[in-house]
């Protein structure tokens, strides 16, 4: 998984007045835990949000006054008005100790079914995993070629080397339904059968009648 370099600052004073002043300076009151002690402290929210609004999942190099720690974003707060970022809490990683964390999820592939006039279904788009550090990917890759319609993947068809998936087991991750499409055209070539056989039905009657 990829790494993102962010620096901050320890926090002098805490409580609501103070958060309130800091977050007025455009920095994001923090906290890191999961070490030998909790670090509060704070980021700049502009290269906070470059961060948090990828699409993609990332290691961060935090660089607290000098100490580097790794880390990992573990949960954010939003203001229910402005969706400004007003908290975050990280959790530092070590090579030794599996983390737990949601990575997105990435199709491959040309689906048979897909090709054939069906609809993809994509219902999951990040799969919460647990792993060391060293064994987490940057997405889980799954293809979808031999996906035909009506056929779905769930949770426990997947396997990553490395990794624990702690979604539901018969989840459905990724599914080829049917297109209104496709039945419109099933109905149509059903109707066009009948018809036909109801014609080759007729054409003995009149036979006789003549």
């Amino acid at each position: 998984m990829k790494s993102v370099a962010l620096s901050g600052n320890k926090r002098a004073e805490r409580g609501t007045s103070n958060a309130k002043s800091l977050r007025k300076e455009e920095k994001i009151p923090c906290v890191i835990y999961g070490g030998k002690e909790n670090i509060h402290f704070t980021v700049n929210e502009i290269k906070f949000e470059k961060i948090v609004s990828s699409p993609e999942v990332y290691f961060v190099d935090l660089d607290i006054d000098g100490t580097a720690i790794k880390a990992i974003i573990q949960s954010v707060q939003y203001h229910p008005v402005t969706d400004r970022p007003i908290h975050v809490d990280f959790l530092e990683v070590t090579d030794k100790k599996a983390v737990t964390i949601k990575l997105p999820v990435v199709l491959t592939g040309a689906s048979k079914g897909v090709l054939n006039g069906g609809k993809l279904r994509m219902v999951t788009r990040k799969l919460k995993v647990s792993g060391l550090p060293s064994a987490l990917p940057e997405n889980v890759e799954i293809d979808i070629t031999e996906l035909k319609i009506g056929d779905s993947i769930k949770v426990e068809e997947i396997n990553v080397d490395g990794l624990t998936f702690l979604d539901a087991s018969n989840a459905v991750v990724v599914a080829v339904k049917r297109s209104r499409v496709t039945v419109a055209e099933e109905e149509e070539e059903g109707a066009e059968g009948e018809a036909t056989a109801e014609g080759a039905e007729a054409a003995p009657e009149a036979a006789a009648a003549e």
